[in-house]
């Protein structure tokens, strides 16, 4: 991030992180994002993505399955007030449902 690079792919980069080092990496990349940078993470961690993302991809078995803002995900899997855990996993089964029946 020295050279101020105008994209940004993270994987996973909370993991092993204590409280207060997730809390200055997230800071640092919603800087990153208000300054006009686009962020790219991949996380295991629903919340954090519930929280941090502009727009989230779904992927199940290699496959990216949904692909959108929180909202769009809310009604594509039919849950208005759901977490995006709750969206995931539904997503997920109807993903699996689908590749079952063909």
């Amino acid at each position: 991030m020295v050279h101020d690079p105008k994209l940004i792919i993270l994987d996973e980069p909370l993991t092993g992180l204590d409280a207060g080092s997730a809390r200055q990496v997230k800071d640092v990349l919603l800087q990153r994002v208000s300054s006009g940078v686009t962020v790219i993470m991949t996380t295991h961690i629903l919340e954090v993505a519930e929280r941090m993302a502009e727009r989230i991809g779904v992927i199940a078995n290699g496959r990216l399955i949904a692909e959108g803002t929180l909202d769009e995900l809310r009604r594509k899997a039919g849950h208005q007030e759901q977490n995006l855990e709750d969206i995931f996993l539904s997503l997920v089964a109807d993903a699996d449902d689908e590749a079952s029946a063909a």
